[in-house]
């Protein structure tokens, strides 16, 4: 099987003619016939995309379950053409026919009632039983280097297949020609190091795992994020950001274009986050279609990213540079203070009156991030609610341009003073920082965690902070913005406390500047003093940096749980006591003896400067 074929050919399913997003284009694919979908494909790409469908509506089947109901799907794929066949099998919708095929299926109880329900509730039914299930997924484990290669040489398109399968199970949400980009550079990595040319597959495989995962998790974060979005703050704040993303990376597009362009990329998120993965494809690929077909009206800067294979195209307009702004376009939207006319244009056309304001400022603004966007929006939403009621006094909205400067300057006045810190501690004594604020904020989440979710902030500063100012905040904030993401679905799974409950819930705008502002956590009860809170060895000596560092950051957070109160001065203190225990105890023939008898001291000591 040439899988290169098959995930180059795999976006052109549904791709129509059209020039414009209209509905109809995706009823007339939803009308084409098994044999049309056959033909235009072939059967390996046919068969690819079955096992992907498959692995993912029944993620806990086994391979040798989603591979056989692939074929039996390709075969009647191949009856279908061979026949010219207009039976009434041959003549149902694709995506009925893999219900079906699941639906006949022996070994899959768990699906008996949404197989009892007629379309549409049945594909309803399954959709309802994947949300459920949605935390199914468990870590992608490499395969043995010596195992892959043995099976690489013997048998590749199964190989292949079983990355597929095994990725599409974990990941039964996120987008079909993702996997399919993954399996290729699977592929690519395993031709290159069972080849012998990178040197011995064991530790090739090491080196080269990474490319292969990381662009498959980073997308599945971002995908995850999205719909974390649609599903707390809804609909309209998603459409929002989109409003101000699109706007930014298209200025010269006219607000009707880039309006029907956030309606498509809306109805493309709700079909994808709902686990609906045909739907999902279609939408996708007829923005992409359009996107590339409307260069001329959106931006010249997509035509490398069009002529590239299908299904680099997505990745390639997602990363290239927004287009220029129009010439001669001014930096201020005073018209939406000034005109005399505002405050009836937002009693009458509210969401639409607001759209264009936010479209218009966006397009100006390519230098804020889409987060700081919405909250301008949101500033000059209340402002308007102000100063357009009755008794309003005269020049009231007058001082929003004021208000407006002043959250430019605060917001990027925080990212300056977060990268000037950066810049002068480095990765791990900025991370520390982080760390002190952290627990304190949010003293219920593990070690682990908080270690993580700090790490992943610290690469933002190390990714960020040598840009421009021009590119600073959308950089800082966006990547943030997922950070915070995840703690917030960790405090949907596990809440944390009332602090991170508000900031989560309240403000998707302003869940950034809120978080900021949580101060210790008084609600949290701080761990009692037991003799193996505080444990010191002889492998503090011996640990490679890396793990020290590691350990330091574990022992801090331990400390400050116990004292949330701790001051500045006061950890310096400690800090400096335990490096001097650590260089005494170091020096001696025993260092467990000495760590045995110092610790405890320290502890004493400590205890005393807490006091």
């Amino acid at each position: 099987m040439d899988w290169r074929t098959i995930i180059y050919v795999i976006l052109l399913v549904s791709l129509t003619v059209t020039k414009a997003l209209p509905s109809t284009s995706q009823d007339t694919e939803e009308k084409k016939t098994i044999g049309q979908r056959f033909s235009q494909l072939q059967e390996n790409n046919f068969k690819a995309i079955a096992l992907t469908v498959f692995a993912q509506s029944v993620p806990g089947g086994p391979f040798g379950s989603a591979a056989a109901m692939a074929e039996g799907v390709t075969a009647l794929a191949k009856r279908c053409v061979a026949a010219a066949s207009h039976s009434p099998d041959c003549m149902k919708p694709l995506d009925r026919i893999f219900l079906d095929t699941i639906c006949q299926e022996e070994n899959l109880p768990q699906f008996a009632a949404c197989c009892a329900k007629k379309d549409p509730e049945r594909n309803d039914c399954f959709l309802s039983l994947k949300n459920s299930s949605r935390g199914f997924s468990s870590p992608l484990e490499m395969p043995d280097a010596e195992a892959a290669c043995r099976n690489h040489s013997q048998h590749q398109q199964p190989l292949t297949a079983h990355f597929i399968y095994e990725v599409s199970r974990r990941h039964p949400f996120l987008y079909a020609p993702t996997i399919l980009s993954a399996a290729l550079r699977y592929e690519e990595m395993v031709r290159n190091c069972c080849g012998g040319v990178e040197g011995p597959p064991e530790e090739c495989f090491r080196r080269q795992a990474p490319k292969v995962v990381k662009p498959l998790r980073e997308d599945a974060l971002r995908q995850e994020h999205t719909c974390g979005i649609l599903k707390k703050f809804g609909e309209r704040t998603l459409k929002a950001l989109k409003l101000a993303q699109i706007s930014q990376k298209f200025p010269q597009a006219a607000f009707a274009t880039v309006q029907s362009l956030v309606v498509a990329v809306a109805a493309m998120h709700r079909d994808c986050c709902r686990g609906d993965s045909p739907r999902c494809m279609r939408d996708r690929e007829e923005i992409l279609h359009y996107v590339c077909t409307e260069q001329h009206v959106l931006s010249s800067r997509t035509q490398q990213c069009c002529g590239k294979p299908l299904l680099q195209r997505s990745g390639c307009i997602l990363s290239a540079g927004n287009n220029d702004k129009p010439v001669g376009l001014s930096p201020h939207v005073r018209e939406f203070i000034e005109d005399k006319g505002v405050c009836e244009r937002f009693a009458q056309e509210k969401d639409m009156h607001l759209a264009r304001f936010l479209y218009e400022y966006s397009r100006r603004h390519p230098e804020f991030s889409a987060q700081m966007l919405l909250r301008i929006g949101k500033g000059y939403e209340d402002l308007l609610q102000e100063c357009c009621r009755p008794g309003a006094p005269s020049g009231c909205r007058s001082r929003g341009e004021e208000e407006l400067r002043t959250h430019i300057y605060e917001t990027e006045s925080v990212m300056r003073t977060s990268c000037d810190i950066y810049k002068e501690k480095g990765d791990y004594y900025f991370q520390n920082e982080l760390l002190m604020s952290f627990t304190k904020k949010m003293p219920q989440l593990t070690s682990a965690e908080l270690i993580k979710f700090t790490k992943e902030m610290t690469a933002i500063g190390s990714k960020c902070c040598q840009l421009g100012q021009d590119k600073l905040l959308p950089c800082a904030e966006e990547h943030l913005d997922l950070v915070l993401g995840e703690i917030c679905r960790r405090h949907a799974a596990d809440p944390i406390n009332p602090g991170v409950c508000r900031c989560c819930s309240s403000s998707y705008a302003f869940r950034r500047p809120c978080i900021g502002k949580l101060e210790t956590d008084e609600t949290y009860v701080p761990l009692a003093l037991t003799p193996g809170l505080f444990a010191f060895h002889g492998d503090l000596c011996t640990m490679e940096e890396e793990k020290l560092q590691h350990r330091k950051q574990e022992m801090l957070i331990t400390l400050l749980k116990y004292k949330p109160q701790i001051s500045p001065e006061q950890l310096g203190s400690v800090t400096a006591a335990f490096a001097a225990m650590r260089e005494r105890c170091c020096a001696e023939p025993s260092p467990d003896a000495c760590f045995l008898r110092e610790g405890p001291e320290l502890i004493k000591r400590s205890e005393k400067m807490l006091s």
